[in-house]
């Protein structure tokens, strides 16, 4: 699936949100308007050395001028958020792509919104487009300790609706008492570290089907280990491939030489979301709903395969 906008933008603006937080403005080198997004979205950063990394769009929608994403320092990661820590400072240029939207702001007369770290970013712009809406909101966001939880600035405006929990100071956030009851007239959205995302779960295992919308930064589902080897037809190539049980899809398509657009291959950022056309899938991704896996309308070629001998994909 291809994505909207692939092309250069270049840093306008950086600013420190919080201990090892850091925001980026990105414009266009033209001056142009940045294409349109809804809350939700995240793009593609595309850094030197060949790392592609996904922030979600954390500004104003309606600003056209430029992107806002954040970046949390990770010493212990792969490398891309060190970079941008170092390097991406103003006027630098880079390679961006999207926006794409797994996480979309659905209508209802209340929300209920919930936050770890940097877990944040996605929340903000649906915090205020809900709230310019006048429905019910609440946030509740939680961190390590205050100095490293980001934007609170921007958040005090919102006074009572927003609930700032510092672990170090008043423990971890109550989710007992934040989702004590199901309530049919709220939809939950949460965001942050697994642990949280996986509480925030079993806590709405009782809540309405659909009420619970996350996103998640890595992947939770493991293979169970016993991978078989199937074959994979892509009808727009005429080219059928062969997929052992220690490559993707994905990495069978490359060495077909098809051209597929790629970026966590972790199954979290959806850049590799495929039609297919028949065939049964083992979705191993996190970011399809239970509702669109069962639909088998798509999947993630970098983590999923085939639950049968054989796939038609639209590639």
């Amino acid at each position: 699936m291809a994505d909207p906008f692939e092309g250069e933008v270049v840093v306008v603006s950086r600013r420190a949100e919080s201990d090892g937080v850091v925001s980026l403005e990105l414009g266009l080198p033209s001056g142009d308007p940045v294409p349109s997004w809804e809350p939700g979205a995240h793009i593609d950063l595309v850094l030197p050395g060949g790392l592609t990394r996904q922030y979600s769009l954390c500004g104003p929608v309606e600003n056209d001028k430029s992107w806002r994403v954040a970046v949390l320092r990770e010493p212990d990661g792969r490398g891309g958020s060190r970079w941008v820590h170092d390097h991406a400072h103003e006027g630098c240029t880079l390679t961006a792509r999207g926006p794409r939207n797994h996480f979309p702001l659905l209508g209802s007369p209340r929300y209920l919104f919930i936050a770890g770290g940097i877990g944040i970013t996605p929340l903000l712009p649906m915090i205020s487009q809900v709230h310019a809406s006048g429905a019910g909101w609440e946030l509740h966001y939680g961190g390590r300790e205050r100095a490293s939880m980001a934007f609170l600035d921007e958040l005090e405006g919102y006074g009572d609706h927003v609930t700032i929990r510092p672990e170090d100071q008043l423990g971890m956030l109550d989710l007992a008492t934040v989702l004590a009851g199901p309530d049919r007239s709220t939809l939950v959205y949460c965001c942050g570290p697994a642990g949280l995302i996986d509480a925030v779960e079993e806590r709405c295992r009782t809540w309405p089907p659909g009420a619970l919308h996350v996103e998640r930064f890595t992947n939770v589902i493991t293979p169970s280990g016993d991978d078989a080897e199937f074959e994979v037809e892509l009808r727009g190539s005429g080219v059928t491939v062969t997929v052992p049980a220690h490559l993707s899809i994905l990495e069978a398509v490359e060495n077909a030489g098809v051209p597929v657009l790629s970026s966590c291959t972790e199954g979290t950022c959806g850049t590799c979301e495929t039609t297919v056309l028949e065939g049964e899938v083992d979705h191993r991704d996190v970011v399809l709903t239970d509702e669109e896996r069962d639909a088998g309308e798509t999947m993630m070629i970098c983590v999923s395969r085939a639950r049968c001998g054989r796939l038609v994909l639209d590639l």
